[in-house]
C-alpha cells in the first residue's frame, strides 16, 4: 500500500474514505467499505484511498501529545487488509485548519485527489472551526459531480461504537468489551529487546516488547494473550497466532521496577525471540498489577496466572483478529 504525506504524488482518480480512523473499529470499517465494496462501480482505475490527518486535529489545537489505538504502522497493516490501496496523511497545520468547507472540497477533494466518490460518517465535520457538516459536503461535492456516501453511526447493544468508548474500556481493563467494539482483538506490536531477565530467574522467562511511545496502553496488569511473530510491523500475519501466554504490563512493584515494561511469558515455547517483531493479542484481563511481600509470593501468583490464562485461552478459541 502506498502512503503519502502530501497530495503531490497521489494516484488519481480516487474513491476516498475521509476521517481520523484511529482504531479502524467497526464503525470506521463501515465507512471504509463504502469505497471498497462499492468502489468497482466507479470505473476502472479508481483508487480506494483513505484520507486522514497528521497530526490528529485535537493534538494540533491543544498542543498535547495524543496516544493512538493504531499508530501508523498498525493503521497501514489494518487498511491494507481491508482493500485500501493508498493512505494520504494530510498535514494538519494552520493552513489546512483555515480552509473553509468550500475550499476544502475544491482544493483537497476535487483538485488534489480527483475524487469520484467520498465516504464519511454521519457526524463528520470539516473546514475552518468544523463548520462543514455531512450535508454540506454532499451539497458542495455535488456541484463538482462527486458522489458522497454517508455511513450511519454503528451501534452495538444500543451503545455507539467510537474510539473514545474503546479507550474507556481499555483503561478500565474491560478488554473483552474493547475487542467487541473493535471487531478484532486489541494488540500490542513491538520488537523483542533485552530485559533484566528477572523472569528467567523466577522460572518464567519472558519476551520484553519495546512499544512505540505513541501507542495507547490499556490498564496496567496481567493479561491472557496470544501472539504471532511477524516480519514487519506493517504486515499482519496470515496464519493464526502460534504462541499463547500471560503478559504483564506495568512497573513490577515487587522488584522495585522504575520503568514501564510489557513482558510476556509464553507457554510451551523455547527459542530466541530477540530482535523479532511480535504482535501480542490481548484476549482477557486477569488482574491488576500488585506488590507482593516476597519473591516466593510473586512466583506463586505467576503460576496461578498461567493456569487461569491457559483455561481461558482454551475456552475462547481463536482470536477474531486473524484474517481468513
Amino acid at each position: 500500500m502506498r502512503v503519502f504525506s502530501s497530495l503531490a504524488n497521489v494516484l488519481t482518480p480516487t474513491a476516498v474514505a475521509l476521517g481520523n480512523f484511529d482504531g479502524i473499529h467497526q464503525g470506521h470499517q463501515q465507512v471504509i467499505c463504502l469505497i471498497t465494496n462499492e468502489g468497482h462501480q466507479l470505473g476502472q482505475g479508481v483508487r480506494p484511498t483513505v484520507v486522514t490527518f497528521h497530526p490528529h486535529p485535537q493534538e494540533f489545537f491543544t498542543g498535547q501529545r495524543r496516544t493512538l489505538l493504531t499508530p501508523l504502522p498498525e493503521k497501514i497493516a489494518q487498511l491494507k487488509q481491508i482493500g485500501i490501496e493508498q493512505l494520504v496523511l494530510l498535514p494538519f497545520d494552520r493552513e489546512l485548519a483555515s480552509l473553509s468547507p468550500k475550499q476544502f472540497v475544491e482544493e483537497i477533494l476535487v483538485k488534489g485527489l480527483q475524487a469520484k466518490r467520498v465516504s464519511i460518517g454521519m457526524d463528520f465535520c470539516f473546514g475552518q472551526k468544523r463548520a462543514g457538516t455531512a450535508d454540506d459536503l454532499c451539497e458542495l461535492a455535488a456541484q463538482h459531480g462527486v458522489d458522497v456516501a454517508i455511513a450511519q453511526l454503528k451501534r452495538l447493544n444500543g451503545g455507539r461504537i467510537s474510539s473514545s468508548a474503546i479507550r474507556e474500556a481499555l483503561q478500565a481493563g474491560n478488554i473483552r468489551h474493547a475487542n467487541y467494539l473493535l471487531g478484532r482483538t486489541y494488540s500490542l506490536v513491538g520488537q523483542v529487546v533485552q530485559g533484566q531477565q528477572l523472569g528467567r530467574t523466577l522460572g518464567f522467562p519472558t519476551a520484553n516488547l519495546q512499544l512505540p511511545p505513541e501507542k495507547f496502553l490499556p490498564q496496567h496488569g496481567v493479561y491472557a494473550v496470544r501472539a504471532s511473530i511477524c516480519d514487519r510491523t506493517e504486515e499482519l500475519p496470515t496464519t493464526e497466532p502460534t504462541l499463547t501466554g500471560v503478559m504483564n504490563l506495568g512497573y513490577r512493584p515487587t522488584v522495585d521496577g522504575k520503568r514501564l515494561v510489557a513482558e510476556t511469558h509464553f507457554f510451551d515455547w523455547s527459542g530466541d525471540l530477540y530482535g523479532k517483531t511480535l504482535i501480542v493479542y490481548l484476549e482477557d484481563f486477569l488482574r491488576t498489577e500488585q506488590k507482593f511481600n516476597s519473591v516466593d509470593e510473586l512466583k506463586a501468583q505467576i503460576q496461578l496466572d498461567c493456569e487461569i490464562a491457559q483455561k481461558l485461552l482454551s475456552a475462547v478459541g481463536s482470536p477474531i483478529s486473524v484474517p481468513g
